[in-house]
C-alpha cells in the first residue's frame, strides 16, 4: 500500500523543495527518489551545468541541515512516533511544501518532529500551542533567512575569478559563516527572550500578559507611492532599508519595541506613553535631518492591545493606523487617550493657560497639544486628534 503523503493545502508558504519533481510511489508501494532536474525520460540528464547545480545544492542543504535526506514524510513521521496529520500539521506551520512521496525529510527533521511532539505528551504544550509555535518561528526565521541570502550572501558571493560560479563560491563561504550565525542567532534570541519574559513577569494579570495597555504608533513615509514609480529599483531598496534601519535602532535605543516594518511604514509599541511619544517626535526630528529620506507622519493611539505571535491588533493598532494616515507631514498625532495619559503624568499641559499658570521653578512640561477638529473615522467613530509637539 502507497505511503499516505503530507496531502494538498492552498496557501502553503514556500520553502526549500526537493531539486526535482516529487517521486510517484511504485507499483509496490515504496517511494524512489526524484531524479534530477533536467532528467529525460531514459534517465539521462539534460546538461552537465544543470546538474552541477543540483549537486552543489544538495551538498550545502547536508552542510546547513547537517543530515542527507533519507525519509519520506510518512518514513519521517513513523520514525519520530508521533501521528502523520500532526507531523503535515507541523511541517506546514513552518512554512514548507508538500513533498509527496519524495525522500526529502532527514534526521535532523525527524528530530524535530519528536521533541515538538514530546512537548505535547508532556503536557507542557496544547497541540493546538505547539503549531503556533512552529508557524511563529517558521515565519520569523523564513524572513531572516531570506534577508541574509538577498543582502548578505548575494554580496558576498560574487566570484572572485573569472570562470568560477556563484555556486563554487558559495560552499566554502557557508561552510565559514554557518557557526558564526548559528551561535549569534542563539544569542540574539536568548536576549529576546529574556527580554519578552520580564515584561510578562511585569504583568499585573493573567489577562494582562495578553491583552494589554500600550501606546502603538506607526511612522509612514509620505508619498512613498509615487517614490516608487520614479526611483530605480537599487535606489527604492536603499530608501527602504535606510528608513526601516534609522527607525528600528532609535526604536530600539530609547527602549521601545519594533513590531514589525512594512516597507514604507514601521510599527512600535510602548508600555510608557511619554515613551512612545518621544520616539514618535525623534523620528519625525532625525530622519528630517537626512536629505535622502522623504518627510515622515506618525500617529500614535493608547489604549488595550491583544498581542499574538509577536504582533499586536485591535482598535487601539487601527486607530494608530488612521491617525497616521490623516497626520500632516513631518508631524505627530496622538488620540485622546494618548493625552489623557500623558497629562496625567504631567508629561503635557491640559491646556495652554495651565502651562503659563505653573508655578516658577516647577518641573518644564516635556510636551505640547494642539487639539485639530473632531472628525469620523470609519469603524472608530469620531475621534478628537492631537498635534504633539516638544516644549523648549
Amino acid at each position: 500500500m502507497a505511503e499516505p503523503e503530507f496531502p494538498e493545502e492552498a496557501g502553503a508558504a514556500s520553502g526549500p523543495p526537493p531539486p526535482g519533481p516529487a517521486a510517484a510511489p511504485a507499483p509496490d508501494g515504496t517511494a524512489h527518489a526524484p531524479e534530477p532536474h533536467g532528467a529525460a525520460p531514459d534517465g539521462t540528464t539534460g546538461g552537465d551545468a544543470e546538474e552541477g547545480d543540483d549537486t552543489i545544492a544538495l551538498r550545502l542543504e547536508q552542510l546547513i541541515i547537517g543530515s542527507e535526506r533519507q525519509y519520506t514524510p510518512y518514513q519521517a513521521a513513523r520514525t519520530a512516533d508521533v501521528p502523520m496529520d500532526l507531523a503535515a500539521r507541523f511541517w506546514r506551520a513552518m512554512g514548507f511544501p508538500d513533498v509527496g512521496q519524495a525522500k526529502a525529510l532527514t534526521e535532523a527533521d525527524v528530530l524535530a518532529l519528536r521533541r515538538l511532539a514530546g512537548l505535547v505528551e508532556a503536557g507542557l504544550l496544547s497541540e493546538s500551542m505547539a503549531v503556533q509555535v512552529a508557524r511563529s518561528t517558521g515565519q520569523t526565521t523564513a524572513r531572516l533567512a531570506d534577508w541574509q541570502i538577498d543582502s548578505f550572501l548575494e554580496g558576498l558571493t560574487e566570484p572572485p575569478e573569472p570562470g568560477m560560479t556563484r555556486s563554487e563560491v558559495a560552499y566554502p563561504l557557508v561552510e565559514l559563516l554557518l557557526p558564526e550565525l548559528e551561535e549569534f542567532l542563539v544569542y540574539v534570541w536568548r536576549r529576546q527572550l529574556a527580554a519578552a519574559t520580564g515584561r510578562v513577569l511585569q504583568a499585573q494579570d493573567d489577562a494582562e500578559m495578553v491583552d494589554r495597555r500600550l501606546a502603538v504608533a506607526f511612522a509612514d513615509l509620505v508619498g512613498f507611492t509615487r517614490l516608487t514609480r520614479r526611483l530605480e529599483e537599487e535606489e527604492l531598496g536603499e530608501l527602504v532599508e535606510n528608513f526601516e534601519t534609522t527607525a528600528a535602532d532609535l526604536v530600539a535605543a530609547r527602549g521601545g519595541r519594533l513590531i514589525k516594518t512594512l516597507g514604507d511604514e514601521v510599527l512600535y509599541a510602548a508600555d510608557d506613553p511619554a515613551l512612545a511619544a518621544d520616539i514618535g517626535l525623534e523620528l519625525v526630528e532625525t530622519l528630517a535631518e537626512d536629505p535622502k529620506i522623504p518627510q515622515i507622519r506618525v500617529g500614535i493611539a493608547f489604549g488595550t492591545v491583544t498581542t499574538r505571535m509577536g504582533d499586536v491588533f485591535g482598535n487601539t493598532v487601527n486607530l494608530a493606523s488612521r491617525l497616521t494616515s490623516i497626520a500632516p507631514k513631518d508631524a505627530v498625532l496622538v488620540d485622546e487617550a494618548m493625552r489623557e495619559e500623558l497629562t496625567a503624568v504631567g508629561a503635557a499641559p491640559h491646556s495652554e493657560k495651565e502651562a503659563d499658570e505653573r508655578a516658577a521653578g516647577a518641573a518644564p512640561y516635556r510636551f505640547g497639544l494642539r487639539p485639530m477638529y473632531r472628525r469620523p473615522v470609519r469603524g472608530l467613530g469620531v475621534i478628537e486628534p492631537w498635534i504633539l509637539s516638544r516644549r523648549t
